[in-house]
């Protein structure tokens, strides 16, 4: 990382932290990001102060399709949630650096635990449009690294361990809350990609035959900059569209993906609402 960036870091909490009194006292146990057509997940918090992006010192700004572009505190459930409205990709021209503050000011605000969530393309054909998948693992192909340059030790170690990344103890407890609510629950492997555009045919083939189960373009990045700062992960995609390259496969388009990231996303805001109120995340 480039030198500075822990100043980057403490100057948007600063300025977030003077936005307002709720702000300023406010200290969150766990932080969530949702993707894609997936904002109204966060529909369920009482909120107690909703800060724009363009109000918070260094913050890059959202661009892409559905992503408000705020910061949201207040209470799931009873428990302290930071939330982003809107994230941030390599396809809009941003920086490993800036996909990734936002993890590291979540986790100075106070947040341990982050949830991830995305919209993307089934590339296991046991997969269908509106189903929810448990984050496993992943694949970066994105061939971006945002740890890459000198580290500073206030924020991770040189050499985070990637084994658990997406956390086996909260991975347990969706699949739990799933069973327990009834909602189908597939598990599997994220392979992320560059974008903007959507992958070739023979591009899914691939990613399915490295072993693949779902396809987008966020992520990781955040997630690896998780596990740097000491962060338990959680992650959740929505199924919005059918992506095995296959002789069938069909054209996408973002307005597909827009209309049924909701489906999916149901489901996982019903196991969050679960989890949350089990104290089980």
């Amino acid at each position: 990382m480039r030198p500075g960036f822990q100043d980057r870091v403490m100057a948007a909490v600063a300025s977030i932290r003077d936005s307002s009194d709720f702000a300023h006292r406010f200290s969150p146990s766990l932080a969530l990001v949702a993707g894609t057509g997936l904002g109204p997940i966060l529909d369920d918090i009482a909120v107690g102060a909703r800060i724009s992006y363009a109000e918070i010192a260094g913050f890059p700004r959202s661009t892409a399709p559905s992503h408000k572009g705020e910061l949201i505190l207040g209470q799931l459930n009873e428990r302290a949630v930071v939330a982003q409205s809107g994230r941030f990709h390599l396809y809009e021209g941003w920086s490993d650096e800036d996909i990734v503050l936002p993890v590291y000011i979540l986790r100075a605000l106070g947040a341990a635990r982050l949830v991830v969530t995305n919209a993307a393309g089934a590339l296991n054909s046991d997969y269908r449009v509106g189903d929810a998948v448990l984050i496993a693992d992943h694949l970066n192909f994105i061939n971006r690294h945002p740890l890459k340059g000198p580290n500073d030790d206030r924020l991770g170690v040189r050499f985070p361990d990637m084994s658990n990344v997406y956390d086996r103890g909260l991975r347990q407890a969706a699949r739990q809350a799933a069973e327990t609510l009834g909602t189908p629950l597939h598990e599997g492997i994220y392979a992320a990609v560059h974008g903007p555009e959507f992958e070739t045919s023979a591009e899914r083939r691939f990613l399915r035959l490295a072993g693949g189960d779902l396809v987008g373009m966020s992520t990781v990045l955040e997630v690896i900059a998780a596990a740097h700062c000491g962060m338990a992960t959680l992650g959740f995609s929505a199924v919005t569209n059918v992506a095995t390259g296959g002789p069938e496969q069909q054209p996408d388009t973002l307005e597909e993906v827009l209309a049924n990231a909701g489906q999916g996303g149901e489901r996982i805001r019903r196991i969050l609402l679960h989890m949350i109120t089990a104290g089980s995340l």
